[in-house]
């Protein structure tokens, strides 16, 4: 039976299938592998498994083989020439006055291409920085023009946290993420303090959302009118974490209690 294998190419990347063949590999081995591309350099992030053959629609590329020494010293080759291309590329941008900024390239494991990575506000006319990037290192050349946030996952960087950027470390993807997530979870609605690296509201603010969205099922909403064991009042703070809330009595003070011990008057009663 055939096995699968699971292949990232990069630290944070996506994760790719592969068809095993008869190599026993482990969660860290380096291999290469066949993609659309030519031959590849990626890491086992999931042992070999079973698969159905008929659940997948494409035939999977296989495992070429072990990575060697040579396959090692091809990326050190290949990280010196995405340095001096990068510093090439910088320098005809600017002396060429385009508006773009120019942050990263990457080179196929074979090196028979290089993928010239930048971000715009608008479209840019390379034409002649390809011709020039084409004569120099007589290679196919391809300018990617990416958003905000995929530069910081290329990029890196440290977050608000003081970790490494989410990004750039762990997630594959990126959740869309809204203003509503932040309300939610009663923060800041200021703009520096829920914004990440890239500007753009912190992909962090997802990982909490469905918990705290589940809890606050139980409590009262702002500004309703309940009973607790210090006397009737209005809700106007919510600890979602600790399960409390805190209600404005009738006489002006302020009373806090666990939200079980808070029954909803009725809209009807309020009215009264």
């Amino acid at each position: 039976m055939k096995k699968v294998v699971g292949i990232r190419f990069k630290p944070a990347g996506k994760v790719y299938d592969f068809d095993a063949g008869a190599f026993v590999l482990n969660p860290g081995d380096n291999v290469v592998v066949e993609t659309k591309q030519g031959l590849g350099f990626g890491t086992v992030v999931s042992p070999p498994a079973g698969f159905d053959e008929g659940a997948i629609k494409n035939p999977l590329k296989k495992v070429y083989r072990m990575a060697s020494d040579k396959d090692f010293a091809q990326l050190e080759k290949n990280s010196e020439t995405e340095k001096n291309a990068h510093n090439y590329c910088l320098a005809w941008v600017k002396k060429l006055d385009l508006k773009m900024n120019l942050f990263a390239v990457e080179s196929t494991f074979d090196a028979s291409k290089l993928t010239f990575f930048f971000t715009s506000e608008g479209r840019v006319d390379f034409r002649q920085l390809v011709k020039t990037l084409v004569k120099k290192f007589s290679v196919r050349i391809e300018m990617r023009q990416v958003g905000i946030r995929n530069q910081s996952k290329m990029c890196g960087g440290m977050g608000r946290c003081g970790r490494e950027l989410c990004c750039s470390s762990f997630l594959d993807k990126f959740e869309p993420v809204s203003i509503r997530m932040a309300k939610e979870q009663g923060l800041s609605l200021n703009p520096t303090k829920i914004s990440g690296q890239c500007g753009r509201l912190m992909c962090c603010l997802t990982y909490e959302n469905e918990t705290y969205r589940e809890l606050k099922k139980k409590f009262p909403k702002m500004g309703k009118i309940v009973d607790t064991p210090g006397g009737r009042g209005k809700v106007i703070r919510q600890n979602i974490i600790r399960g409390r809330i805190a209600v404005l009595i009738d006489n002006n003070t302020e009373y806090e209690t666990d939200v079980d011990k808070a029954t909803l008057v009725e809209d009807k009663k309020q009215e009264k």
